[in-house]
């Protein structure tokens, strides 16, 4: 970037432009969400860990989204909090893009792991009788690796092209994280290469996934419809129905983000979406797969009994 007389340093993340007593009900309430919401999947893990009942394929595809739902909004917030506060809300352009390739690391490796708890679904009810021959310790052991390796490499490219623009003009980015589409907007060279990588790459995992689940959770619906005692059919309707709302408050917003063209211009409606996603979820995930489910609720009284009488 030798013919550019300066190239930026860092970024300007604008957030939410308000008066300073409304930056401070903002910080409340995000404050509030984020404690919870490491409360809620912090909890999970501790369930998933500590009760032998739930040493199965089911719950340490659960204990391991919860940990993800951790790390997806410590990508985030933490310095969202900290931005509400301070006058200056700059990031470092280092900062600006491991913020970047985390949080899109961490949303595909959501991706790739709720594909990975409809599979397990689909097993355990289409499947019953090889399910403990599919789904062995090993197995699924490489399922959870899988998911996390296939996560963390599938935005890497676009994250380099998108770090190596030049960035000579303005700084600021009008959102609370360092989106790859206001960064591809501040590049002042046309960057077409970057922005097809970008927007193929975040489409095709959003819509595979989302059609991956979609078939499996079909599939499963016709085998629940068939079969014979009500009480199976009723425990199948509940946990595929709190599985499909998690998929559904998830995709509805990504996918207007990520999928729907023209979806990068910056008004509120990016802010709003990405809240979803970002925050949102991860607070609701752990809430929705819990609290209809009776094993996972016996171990988390266990945990606040032991909790209770250690204090």
């Amino acid at each position: 970037s030798g013919s550019y007389t300066e190239s930026v340093s860092e970024f300007i993340l604008l957030g939410f432009p308000c008066s300073w007593e409304t930056q401070i009900v903002l910080f409340m309430i995000f404050s509030i969400t984020y404690l919870l919401t490491l409360m809620g999947n912090g909890a999970i893990i501790c369930a998933v860990c500590w009760d032998q009942h739930l040493h199965t394929p089911m719950y340490i595809l659960l204990g391991n989204f919860a940990f993800l739902e951790i790390w997806y909004v410590n990508s985030t917030v933490p310095n969202t909090l900290v931005n509400f506060l301070s006058e200056i809300k700059a990031i470092s352009f280092t900062g600006c893009f491991l913020q970047l390739y985390f949080f899109f690391s961490m949303g595909s490796t959501e991706c790739f792991f709720l594909s990975a708890m409809a599979f397990d679904q689909y097993l355990a009810i289409c499947r019953p009788l090889h399910y403990a021959t599919i789904m062995t310790g090993p197995h699924c052991f490489n399922l959870v690796i899988s998911c996390w390796v296939c996560g963390f490499l599938w935005y890497l490219v676009p994250v380099i092209l998108i770090s190596q623009l030049p960035f000579c003009g303005s700084n600021i980015i009008d959102h609370f994280v360092c989106d790859s589409g206001p960064l591809l907007t501040l590049s002042c060279a046309p960057a077409p290469m970057s922005k097809f990588a970008s927007y193929t790459l975040s489409s095709l995992i959003i819509l595979l996934s989302f059609l991956f689940i979609l078939i499996s959770y079909a599939l499963v619906l016709l085998a629940v419809f068939q079969l014979p005692s009500a009480s199976s059919w009723h425990k199948a309707f509940l946990t595929c129905g709190s599985h499909m709302t998690v998929v559904m408050l998830f995709y509805s917003t990504i996918m207007v983000m990520h999928v729907s063209p023209g979806s990068s211009h910056f008004t509120l409606l990016p802010k709003i979406m990405t809240l979803f996603y970002g925050m949102v979820t991860p607070l609701f995930n752990p809430l929705i797969y819990s609290l209809r489910n009776k094993e996972m609720k016996n171990a988390l009284w266990k945990i606040l009994e032991m909790f209770t009488k250690s204090l």
